[in-house]
């Protein structure tokens, strides 16, 4: 975790947010669902150090995005955002290999970055993996635990990532960030009684839960 005089803020968590902590430490030896994993494969001429720059802006203008979590001795979690984190990035140069050895390394790749948890108390929650795979052509890879953006905001965010991109991380153009501390002060002002009627009447005349998964053992 960051000293205390890295931290720009303290903040407690969205309830969606406390939802998907309590699952992804509930056992924390088993792969965790919540990681997600974005490619795009890039077709043409690519400067990775605009790139790399466009992923530190990113990190920069969104205080969420540094977001780590600390829970044990408290008695309601919280995220602390540190001033700066290091932007975690990877490359991997593929060219050189024959087109079934390339294809087999790049899924090795992005399967065990798939598979690798995030330690919630050490920011950022996020990472970057740039394969190239030949002349003009690489996989772009963003991956980040689902704790940090919602799928609503996942277009939005790569959108911004390229533009970032196209200004090689100066984001002068780009409208001001609002901070996320204002959006969990509009979440806290809810009226909860009607959102919980609301859902009452949703889901009223469901006998029970849809299974997303089989049961064990089936």
């Amino acid at each position: 975790m960051a000293t205390q005089s890295g931290l720009q803020d303290i903040l407690p968590l969205a309830p969606l947010q406390e939802g998907l902590l309590f699952h992804s430490v509930y056992d924390e030896a088993a792969p965790d669902v919540y990681v997600v994993q974005d490619t795009m494969d890039l077709e043409g001429d690519l400067d990775p150090e605009a790139l790399r720059a466009a992923c530190r802006a990113l990190l920069r203008r969104h205080a969420n995005l540094r977001a780590g979590f600390r829970y044990a001795g408290l008695r309601r979690p919280v995220q602390f955002i540190p001033h700066e984190v290091t932007l975690p990035w990877e490359e991997f140069d593929l060219a050189d290999l024959s087109e079934d050895e390339r294809t087999a390394a790049a899924d090795r790749v992005l399967e065990a970055d798939r598979r690798r948890r995030f330690d919630l108390g050490k920011p950022p929650l996020m990472r970057f993996t740039l394969l190239r795979l030949g002349e003009g052509r690489h996989r772009f890879v963003l991956t980040n635990h689902h704790i940090l953006l919602d799928g609503w905001s996942r277009p939005m965010l790569l959108r911004e990532l390229l533009a970032l991109y196209a200004s090689r991380g100066d984001d002068g153009g780009l409208p001001r960030v609002r901070p996320f501390r204002d959006y969990l002060r509009w979440l806290a002002d809810q009226d909860r009684d009607a959102a919980v009627a609301a859902w009452r009447e949703a889901v009223a005349g469901l006998d029970g839960p849809t299974l997303v998964a089989p049961r064990a053992g089936d």
